[in-house]
C-alpha cells in the first residue's frame, strides 16, 4: 500500500464509515450512526429518509452511503458478459448471499439455468413479508420459459438469518418441482439463505 493510503481491509466499520461519508472517526455523526444501526447488515437495509433522520447527515452523506451500499450489493451480481456456472448449491449460495443475506423481507427468486448450468437469469418471482412469501408456479415457470431455461434452482431468504425450511418452504418446493416434471424443467434444488449461511434441500435430500 502507498503510504499515503491505508490497507482498507484492515480498518473497522466505524473508519471506513468515515471515509465514506468524510468525518472524523469519532465524531458524534458516526457514533451516532453506528448506534442506530448496530450493524452492516441494519445499514444496508436503512432507507433514506432514516438517514437524514441522523443529525449531521444531510442529503449528499445520505446519497454517497446508499450508493456505497448498492455497488457493494451490485459487485455481485451476474453481468451479461460474464458466464456463471453452478456446480453446487454452494455456488449459487456465494452467488447471491451477499445481497439476499441483508433483505429485511422474504424475498423468492429462481436462477434459470441453461443445459450447461450456466446462469441465464436470477428472477425475483415474489416479495413478501418477515416470514412469509407467496409463490404461484404460473409466475416461476413463466420466466423460465421465456429465456427458454433447461432447469431451474429456487431460492429465497429467510431475514431471521436462519435459514433452516418451514413446513411451508417444504410443500411450496414439492408443488413446484411437480409442475416443473409436467413442463419438462427441472427443478434442481431450492436454496435457503441465512445470514451467512444456507440451507440446499437437494443436500438434506428434501428434492430426489
Amino acid at each position: 500500500m502507498s503510504a499515503n493510503y491505508p490497507d482498507f481491509t484492515t480498518l473497522s466499520t466505524k473508519e471506513l464509515l468515515s471515509i465514506t461519508i468524510k468525518e472524523n472517526c469519532d465524531s458524534p455523526v458516526i457514533n451516532e450512526l453506528t448506534c442506530r444501526f448496530s450493524s452492516l447488515k441494519e445499514l444496508a437495509g436503512a432507507t433514506h429518509s432514516e438517514l437524514t433522520g441522523i443529525k449531521g447527515i444531510g442529503t449528499k452523506k445520505a446519497s454517497t452511503l446508499l450508493a456505497s451500499m448498492e455497488l457493494g450489493r451490485r459487485l455481485f451480481t451476474i453481468s451479461p458478459g460474464d458466464p456463471v456456472v453452478i456446480h453446487s448449491p454452494k455456488d449459487i449460495a456465494e452467488l447471491v448471499m451477499a445481497e439476499m443475506r441483508y433483505l429485511d423481507r422474504e424475498h423468492f427468486r429462481v436462477a434459470l439455468l441453461n443445459t450447461k448450468n450456466h446462469v441465464l437469469k436470477i428472477e425475483t418471482v415474489s416479495i413478501g413479508t418477515l416470514n412469509t412469501s407467496t409463490v404461484h408456479p404460473r409466475e416461476l415457470f413463466k420466466s423460465a420459459i421465456k429465456y427458454s431455461a433447461a432447469t431451474v434452482i429456487l431460492l429465497h431468504n429467510h431475514p431471521s438469518g436462519e435459514p433452516a425450511p418451514s413446513r411451508e418452504d417444504i410443500d411450496i418446493t414439492n408443488r413446484l418441482t411437480e409442475v416443473g416434471k409436467l413442463l419438462g424443467i427441472e427443478v434442481l434444488d431450492h436454496v435457503v439463505i441465512g445470514d451467512g449461511k444456507y440451507m440446499s434441500f437437494k443436500e438434506k435430500g428434501l428434492i430426489p
